[in-house]
């Protein structure tokens, strides 16, 4: 399935119904008397998360919603039916955003909330409503008003507990399918990750936190190189980063340059990215060769007060480990939240 993370859609809501104009002609009442019926709401343009979804993609494939009209008030004071809202399901995690005026309206982050995006039109009121003393036989009613209509920008950022980050190949699809249920694609070549990927992971017993990995991050993703600035936006809700580095013989690169690299990019994108609680993990601990550039990274963490874990993803060494104090930080960030 397609990965679609930002959309704009087209949004009118329904018109109200007009009132009626009617008279009562029953038999035994001496000219009657105005009994039109008011007219009934338009329907509302109702946006609300389900958890059933992971992406915008079915928005992309259709983005113009239109509710119904309300129903025209009805003689013998009988009022006209309210439109059906018209509600369009997204995934939690969805920032509204009105084009126009760049505004956020609202960030639909749980299951099951909604947001009223366009408010229907009101129905408009029957003759009935007019009649006085002095105008008896009112001949007028009132129309509809219009519906809302409004083109909106929505923007997916996952609901992710930790963000995976690191150079392409540095072994976030490894971890994520290791410690969690997740199954990304895993090849030996560079960005075969197209898109993120959400795993649940258990620790402690029957504690769990959401994890996820964000492809494509190289050096220049702030201006929009490569596939990281198409995806940075995802770990904007995260509670901890984790960096992955590569330390085995794969690689030439210097496994220091490649954490600074990253968090430099993560600084460039949102300076408020850098200030969550981050840790280092040095990945493909099974490969030959890992020794000094292993020692090297530590020796660097230390120094900069970065907790560090070395792993294998593939053994699973230090995985157990890793979870538990992914886990900690998470159930401390929310602590602080609340």
């Amino acid at each position: 399935m397609k990965f679609i993370d930002q959309v704009k859609i087209y949004v009118s809501a329904g018109h109200g119904g007009s009132g009626c104009v009617a008279f009562r002609r029953e038999k035994y009442v001496a000219k009657g008397g105005p009994s039109g019926g008011d007219g009934g709401r338009g329907g509302h343009i109702i946006i609300k998360a389900t958890k059933n979804m992971s992406t915008l993609l079915d928005l992309r494939h259709q983005q113009q919603y239109r509710a119904e009209k309300g129903q025209y008030g009805m003689g013998k004071d009988m009022h006209g039916r309210n439109g059906k809202n018209m509600v369009i399901t997204v995934p939690p995690g969805t920032l509204i955003k009105d084009v126009d005026t760049d505004e956020v309206l609202f960030d639909l982050t749980d299951d099951g909330q909604e947001f009223i995006a366009a408010n229907g039109g009101r129905g408009g009121l029957g003759n009935a409503h007019f009649k006085t003393a002095t105008r008896q036989v009112p001949r007028f009613a009132q129309p509809g008003e219009d519906g809302e209509e409004r083109n909106l920008f929505l923007e997916l950022k996952l609901l992710a507990d930790v963000g995976l980050v690191g150079l392409p190949n540095a072994g976030k699809s490894t971890l994520i399918s290791s410690i969690s249920a997740a199954r990304p694609k895993i090849a030996d070549y560079p960005f075969t990750t197209l898109i993120p990927n959400l795993g649940v992971v258990q620790y402690g017993g029957y504690k769990s936190f959401v994890i996820a990995d964000i492809p494509g991050l190289i050096e220049g993703a702030h201006k929009g190189t490569g596939l990281g600035f198409q995806f940075l936006r995802h770990i904007e809700r995260t509670s901890v980063l984790l960096h992955l580095v590569d330390i085995s013989e794969m690689t030439e690169d210097d496994p220091v340059d490649n954490f600074e690299k990253i968090h430099k990019e993560l600084e460039l994108f949102s300076a408020e990215l850098i200030k969550k609680p981050q840790a280092v993990a040095a990945t493909k601990l099974d490969i030959k060769g890992s020794g000094e550039r292993l020692d090297r990274l530590a020796e660097y963490c230390k120094d900069n007060h970065y907790d560090f874990f070395p792993i294998c993803a593939v053994t699973k060494d230090g995985i157990k480990e890793l979870a538990n104090y992914l886990g900690a930080k998470v159930q401390e960030h929310k602590s602080n939240i609340e």
